[in-house]
């Protein structure tokens, strides 16, 4: 869909900057308190006052996190077209730049959205709660590396101290892992409950869960990075986004290297699919004979990894692109 009209958005904590570029190349700018009806109000105020229609308006914002969660919740409610854009693409986007405040951002926002309005990942009805699904999964890793913090502590010092003394500090500190452990267990019942609400959320986890290799984690965590597969659709890309892509470095005669991954990644994610692909590892099948195959042939075994994992996520997404469940003698084998 073509757009007429477009709105940047600089979101900080307590405010939002708007710019709004009309068709007739009108600029209007204004800045709000970051708070659901003062966003409800304005942006029904610019359409009206500009006899906006609001299906031809595209509204982006550079995504700050748990920041623009009030804006998220406006636009869904009002049906708007309202894209979250990684801060990264808009600074890289502009070139040289002099100069910075929301004002401007807002401003540049709108520019953005305005020339690159193709490419644009419109919010969808269910984009709520996947923020939400996102924001209990940090919690959730907040609370799973305080546990481990506590445990490692235990298991260095153990033997090392005075018996009598550490017997009585494993004892707070076993308090404190039981209380983060009854913490952690809410928070997984209501990620389990939140999926179990959503159908498609659900259909995509359950399929997902399917692919050898691939845990709950996994396939929360894509699930949340997809936007529930609304912000990806072609695995090539999405491979990109956690590092799992490899790019040749080339120019002329002078510099020429190997296919390399990109450290701009989502390393969290990667993480995640590396674990997942050495975990098919201990499986006998395909995987496991195209592993062993490759190494025999020379290949560097991070480098026969890296090509499980794109794997493992050309599986998920050929799942979901499909809507069809995974059928394991479905798949061809691995080349």
């Amino acid at each position: 869909m073509k757009f007429e009209n477009f709105i940047g958005i600089d979101v900080s904590k307590n405010t939002l900057d708007l710019s709004l570029l009309t068709g007739e190349a009108e600029l209007v700018e204004i800045q709000i308190e970051n708070a659901r009806k003062s966003i409800e109000k304005a942006i029904g105020r610019l359409f009206k006052q500009h006899g906006l229609d609001p299906k031809k308006v595209l509204l982006c914002a550079e995504f700050t996190g748990h920041f623009g969660n009030k804006l998220i919740d406006v636009a869904i409610k009002l049906g708007l077209n309202l894209w979250m854009e990684s801060a990264y693409n808009i600074i890289h986007s502009q070139g040289l730049i002099r100069g910075k405040s929301d004002r401007v951002d807002a401003l540049r926002i709108a520019e953005y959205a305005k020339r690159f309005q193709d490419k644009a990942v419109i919010l969808e009805v269910g984009s709520d709660q996947v923020q939400l699904l996102k924001s209990l999964s940090a919690e959730r890793d907040l609370i799973v590396k305080d546990i481990a913090k506590y445990k490692s502590q235990l298991k260095q010092e153990e033997g090392f101290f005075d018996q009598k003394y550490f017997q009585q500090k494993k004892k707070r500190i076993d308090k404190l892992i039981k209380t983060n452990q009854k913490v952690l267990d809410e928070i997984e019942s209501k990620i389990d409950q939140l999926i179990s609400d959503n159908p498609e959320i659900k259909k995509n986890m359950d399929r997902i869960m399917a692919i050898e290799g691939i845990g709950k984690q996994t396939a929360l965590a894509t699930i949340v990075a997809t936007g529930n597969f609304s912000k990806f659709k072609d695995p090539r890309k999405f491979s990109c986004h956690i590092g799992c892509a490899p790019f040749k470095y080339q120019s002329g005669t002078s510099l020429k290297s190997k296919a390399k991954v990109s450290h701009r990644a989502n390393k969290n994610l990667k993480r995640l699919f590396h674990m997942a692909a050495v975990s098919t590892l201990r499986m006998k099948g395909e995987i496991r004979e195209y592993y062993d195959r490759k190494v025999e042939e020379g290949k560097h075994k991070m480098s026969v990894i890296n090509a499980i994992r794109a794997k493992l996520i050309a599986r998920i997404f050929a799942v979901v692109n499909q809507d069809r469940d995974y059928e394991k003698n479905y798949t061809t084998a691995l080349a």
